[in-house]
């Protein structure tokens, strides 16, 4: 049926436009549950191949009869508009990096690439991701998900049906049917891809700022850090590294021996972040542009010269990663980059940002070549997934210098499917109770689009922190995946000492909670890689058919075997049970001002390691399993190990222990055995802390035996 729109002019006539209905060309499973949906006027050169997806969807059956989601395709005043119903009224979830509720109905949100300093341009309704897709809940906890399979510039619209509108040609809408919202990741997971499984140091906590220099000041964080025992694993450095902003080069007088200060970090146990932007400054006898410049390497504008833009090193022009020859010439600059000792990259401004430009990026009729498997376009096409481009040429560059060891590559700009490049964190975010409140949403839902390496700059990026701001949000940021502080240049010290002892130790205590909790995490990530589930959960993944759960955005799950309880939440609520709170490294976190509240499930057994001060000292000479019994006395758990570096794993060198706990009368016994891998494994000796409400009963033994612990 056709749909009637009636715009007022400025004068208060009516005018009545007709769009036009366009019917459904073809529809058909691609996998179980999942179908994909097109237009009868869809163009497949203008949407492939897909960016997002693993591959290109092929027929496997036909929609089944008892289908009950509606996909309706129309044109109106030149967009191309999908309208996709379901029966009930469903909750929605996902829609990337923007602001806002974890509830996502009743919004309209952009998707397209932006620079959004504080969140301040269109109160963050668009930021600098694109993830064209949402999530769907069900009253009964069954749940769907809809993507659509577009790069360019869309709206997406959640009321009583799903609406995405785009000026693109027609795209193709793909929907995933399944009982549970963690069968919908997975399901997502298969057809975009997972993470790859990151090197171990990148889970432990990481200090930066705008920017440590010179690599004197670099070496003082990194002394302090170790002087005052706050576990710490990485040092971040900033533009200021750079010769003049140039990337790929290191400042004579700020950082005139890399190589040196890289070994310094390295001695200390610390690894190193190193920022590069994709703006190269034009330059004429600067390597990387006369390089680039040999090869035509350079994005175009419309009348086919070089597109000089104005970045932080001043004019400058920018590569075109939809060409194969451009994303070798790119891989191939981290050779003598990498080759100073540095452990990962970070590619920031890359939506792209143009400070010169009024709309603060590319001109949308720029130019991109294309080659290989991607065609000529203009940048209105490209915007959406340059940043995932250059992350892309990053990582293969990365692996290519480094064939041993996990890459670890950071981006600011990225889109759906870009979860196999890199991690990622929430952009520019402002100090302020409302950006610390903001944070868990936001990294949420992007867990719930497929990017479960997230999370925001801690302390806030933008302005000064107080002390009570600080201490909140690094309590709180132990349990972010992505665990980074962050901060302006211009703002006053953003590092765990510079509020005083009493934050300091604030401080202390929940990274040394993280820590201890690095082999359940790193199980969660290892889950993550395989699977596609998030790792900072909602609430109500624990119960996805207790509604009261649904909109519940304070507390949240680590895994599925941790609730996290904020301090500063309010009028929380949480799953049913007996979730028990348990402390990590002797506090109280019942009587502390900052340290959030920790429970475990009914029913869960959680590995944690000793407390150590950066992941080179990680081991598991000792184990201790933290044990909260169901109601019908069972727990159970696993633990996932490998070398945390390199490529073993992919060959079966890797371990992965089941643990079970089973109540007699008077005794709780537990085993645990070896289910898969084959990596050596140290004879562990465990040590059980059982949970109840009468108090932790404990006990200790070897991993290889039966371990009794005597509640009686």
């Amino acid at each position: 049926m056709n749909r009637i729109l009636v715009l007022i002019t400025s004068c208060m006539f009516s005018l009545v436009l007709i769009s036009e209905s366009y019917a459904q060309q073809d529809a058909y499973l691609i996998g179980d549950d999942i179908a994909v949906f097109y237009p009868n006027n869809y163009n497949a050169p203008s949407h492939t191949p897909s960016i997002a997806l693993l591959e290109e969807p092929t027929k496997l059956g036909e929609i089944p009869d008892d289908w009950n989601i509606d996909v309706h395709f129309t044109e109106a005043l030149g967009k191309r508009i999908v309208e996709i119903s379901t029966i009930g009224s469903p909750d929605f979830y996902g829609t990337g990096e923007v602001t806002g509720s974890l509830i996502r109905n009743g919004t309209t949100r952009k998707i397209w690439n932006r620079n959004s300093f504080s969140y301040l341009k269109e109160r963050g309704n668009n930021l600098y991701q694109s993830h064209p897709w949402v999530l769907g809940v069900r009253s009964d906890g069954s749940a769907f998900g809809v993507l659509a399979d577009n790069i360019w510039k869309m709206e997406v619209t959640l009321g009583e049906t799903i609406e995405f509108n785009s000026e693109s040609e027609a795209y193709r809408i793909i929907v995933i049917r399944r009982d549970t919202p963690q069968e919908v990741m997975q399901a997502l997971g298969q057809l975009t891809g997972t993470i790859e499984l990151p090197p171990l140091w990148s889970l432990g906590y990481q200090q930066s700022r705008w920017s440590y220099y010179p690599d004197t000041r670099v070496k003082e964080i990194a002394d302090s850090l170790r002087l005052k025992q706050i576990p710490c694993d990485v040092i971040w450095m900033d533009i200021h590294y750079m010769d003049e902003y140039r990337v790929f080069t290191f400042s004579p007088e700020h950082f005139p021996n890399p190589t040196e200060t890289n070994n310094y970090l390295h001695n200390k146990g610390f690894k190193s972040v190193w920022m590069i932007d994709p703006g190269v400054k034009l330059d004429a006898g600067y390597s990387v542009y006369d390089s680039g410049s040999e090869v035509d390497a350079w994005v175009k504008t419309n009348n086919g010269d070089d597109y000089v833009g104005d970045v932080w090193a001043g004019p400058s022009v920018f590569p075109d990663f939809t060409q194969p020859k451009v994303t070798e010439w790119w891989g191939d600059l981290y050779k003598d980059f990498m080759a100073t000792g540095i452990d990962g990259v970070w590619n920031d401004m890359n939506e792209p940002t143009i400070f010169s430009e009024e709309t603060n990026s590319m001109p949308l009729d720029n130019q991109h070549k294309g080659g290989g498997e991607l065609p000529e376009g203009y940048h209105k096409r490209y915007h959406n997934i340059y940043g995932m481009l250059m992350a892309k040429a990053s990582l293969e560059g990365i692996k290519e210098v480094n064939p041993d060891k996990r890459p670890f590559v950071l981006t600011r700009s990225n889109h759906l499917g870009g979860q196999r490049y890199a991690a990622t964190w929430n952009g520019d975010n402002a100090s302020s109770w409302e950006h610390l409140k903001m944070s868990v949403p936001m990294s949420i839902n992007l867990g719930l689009s497929g990017q479960p390496f997230n999370g925001p700059d801690i302390g806030g990026f933008a302005g000064n922190a107080t002390p009570e701001l600080y201490g909140h949000w690094i309590a709180l940021g132990a349990f972010y995946p992505f665990s980074r502080a962050h901060s302006i240049r211009y703002s006053k010290g953003h590092e765990p000492w510079s509020f005083g002892t009493d934050i300091e130790d604030v401080a202390r205590t929940a990274l040394q909670r993280r820590y201890r909790l690095i082999p359940y995490l790193y199980t969660q990530f290892y889950k993550a890689s395989t699977t596609g589930m998030p790792i900072m959960q909602p609430a109500f993944f624990a119960e996805p058919d207790n509604y009261d759960l649904r909109n519940e955005q304070e507390a949240f799950l680590l895994g599925s075997d941790l609730l996290i309880i904020p301090k500063w939440a309010e009028n929380v609520t949480l799953p049913k049970g007996d979730w028990r709170s348990i402390s990590i490294v002797g506090e109280d976190s019942g009587n502390d001002t900052y340290q959030p509240d920790i429970r475990i499930r009914p029913g869960a057994i959680i590995p944690l390691g000793n407390i150590i001060q950066n992941t080179t000292e990680y081991s598991l000479d000792t184990l201790t399993l933290y044990i909260s019994l169901s109601d019908e006395n069972t727990a159970e758990g696993s633990l996932y190990h490998d070398a945390g570096e390199g490529y073993g794993y992919s060959n079966g060198e890797y371990v992965i222990l089941n643990f079970t706990a089973k109540a007699s009368e008077k005794d709780v016994h537990v085993n645990i055995s070896s289910i898969s891998g084959n990596y050596s494994f140290q004879n562990s000796i465990v040590q059980v802390k059982l949970i109840t409400d009468a108090g932790v009963f404990e006990a200790e033994g070897k991993w290889t035996e039966e371990i009794v612990v005597h509640t009686k």
